[in-house]
């Protein structure tokens, strides 16, 4: 399963072995939310940007196309066509951001599809249905996310019964591995702590879901509206009760600046849409910081988005002719910035990796860090 190379103060350099293949951690999961990266981004295109993990929602695939529909299809690894490590994230994280649209029982959550209206009910059970139609190699469990500001009285009731819903995926995750059609019977189940910004419930549900030996944990319910500061502060608090033999993964995050800060604190696994949603935006990330294409002075720049890059976009064109295609609204160009931005971070956490390795993750980090800020 996991196994522990080498560590560098509190950061750790892993590997994941999974049916799908080993993971190198710490890793950027590149996030395909219907089982594709938003930007017309291919298959062949996120293996030769070096992509480790791919993302894709539960919630998401069972409203459309349907998740029977993808286990008929031979499950989500041969539908999308790729062979690498998939992680489903629960549907959790909808119970939180269709706010508007549900509404939360003991049993689970009925949704109200953004789609179509119609109505769904997922409870622990269901989640852990769907992650098994589709086949993924690490399956999230289902939790709810309360908002980060949330009080006590809010927040304390909600983690309970996330630990309730954890014991519930638990049984029914053995028990689907068990059956003789699951397309995965090693499918692997992460557990998510939660509690907001509050650090005794933090620590106290970290306690608690580690008893029930899981295969990884996550930190979820960050990067929702607390500061950054407060962020970090919950992994300092949380992260030393989570086993160092197991993957950590921090959901949701974030900018190159947080990866960098919570590798330090022990964090081994990553997604978040910011690389994607940027470059479909026209900003795209270099060494010294975020670019906006969009602006006038790249109009005539000849370069390359990043001097020493070799992603796809710039090992061939200009910043004036990728400006040029955004201007036009031309679909290339938001396809470029795309690829260019999941390059940057699968190659900045192959870096990241390496550092460790050679017990220079702080100077690394330093070094990072100021060419960011100098921009």
């Amino acid at each position: 399963m996991y196994k522990l190379i080498t560590t560098d103060g509190n950061a750790k350099r892993g590997e994941f072995h999974t049916v799908h293949g080993v993971i190198q951690t710490p890793v950027f999961m590149n996030v395909g939310t219907v089982a594709a990266i938003k930007g017309a981004v291919s298959t062949e295109d996120l293996e030769e940007i070096g992509t480790l993990v791919q993302l894709s929602n539960t919630y998401h695939l069972h409203v459309r196309p349907g998740d029977k529909l993808i286990k008929e299809m031979g499950g989500l690894h041969k539908f999308m066509s790729w062979n690498k490590p998939i992680l489903t994230d629960s549907g959790g994280f909808q119970v939180f951001s269709l706010a508007g649209l549900r509404k939360i029982k003991e049993e689970g959550v009925t949704f109200q599809s953004h789609v179509d209206g119609r109505h769904i009910f997922m409870g622990p059970e269901e989640s852990m249905q769907i992650q098994s139609n589709l086949g993924s190699t690490i399956a999230m469990a289902f939790d709810e996310c309360p908002p980060a500001k949330a009080d006590r009285s809010y927040i304390q009731p909600s983690v309970d019964r996330t630990t309730r819903w954890l014991e519930r995926c638990k049984v029914e995750m053995a028990r689907l591995n068990s059956l003789e059609d699951t397309i995965n019977k090693a499918q692997l189940l992460f557990g998510i702590n939660q509690g907001g910004v509050i650090d005794d419930i933090r620590t106290e549900h970290a306690k608690r879901i580690v008893d029930m030996d899981l295969d990884g944990y996550a930190i979820g319910g960050l990067a929702v509206g607390e500061s950054h500061e407060e962020m970090y502060h919950i992994l300092d608090v949380t992260v030393p009760y989570l086993p160092q033999n197991k993957p950590t993964y921090l959901m949701g995050v974030g900018t190159p600046a947080n990866i960098l800060e919570a590798v330090e604190r022990g964090v081994d696994f990553f997604d978040c849409v910011y690389p994607s949603r940027n470059g479909r935006h026209g900003h795209v990330y270099t060494n010294h910081g975020k670019l906006n294409l969009f602006n006038a002075k790249y109009e005539k720049d000849d370069r390359p988005i990043q001097e020493d890059c070799d992603c796809p976009a710039c090992k061939r064109y200009s910043r004036a002719y990728i400006r040029h295609l955004l201007k036009a609204k031309e679909m290339l160009g938001m396809r470029f910035c795309v690829l260019h931005n999941l390059h940057f971070y699968n190659n900045m956490m192959s870096e990241i990796r390496e550092a460790i390795e050679e017990h220079r993750f702080a100077e690394y980090k330093k070094m990072r860090l100021e060419g960011f800020n100098n921009h």
